[in-house]
């Protein structure tokens, strides 16, 4: 009875994952350094759309989730990037320069 009890616990919670909304992907956006805060571990980025975030295209400052990045991206840079919200903060969870 025990194994059953458990049994259909298990599979309850396995259910009731298959209802939650899929979380959007982070999709790569291109954008342009305006500022680096390295101290902080902030960059400040003009952008286009990011879907994932219904966010419109604008420039605004996000954390970065590893602030050694800053040390190789400068204003004036073109990047491509990635953000999502990371403990309730929006957050670049990856980037790279563009040639």
């Amino acid at each position: 009875m025990r194994n059953l009890m458990i049994l259909l616990a298990v599979v309850t919670i396995i259910g009731l994952q298959a209802f939650q909304p899929s979380r959007a992907q982070a999709i790569p956006i291109n954008g342009d350094v305006t500022k680096v805060d390295q101290a902080a571990g902030k960059i400040t980025l003009r952008h286009g759309p990011i879907k994932n975030l219904d966010m419109d295209s604008m420039t605004m400052v996000f954390r970065v989730a590893d602030p050694a990045w800053l040390k190789t991206i400068k204003p004036g840079d073109r990047v491509k990037f990635e953000a999502e919200r990371v403990n309730g903060q929006i957050t670049v969870t990856s980037i790279s320069k563009l040639k």
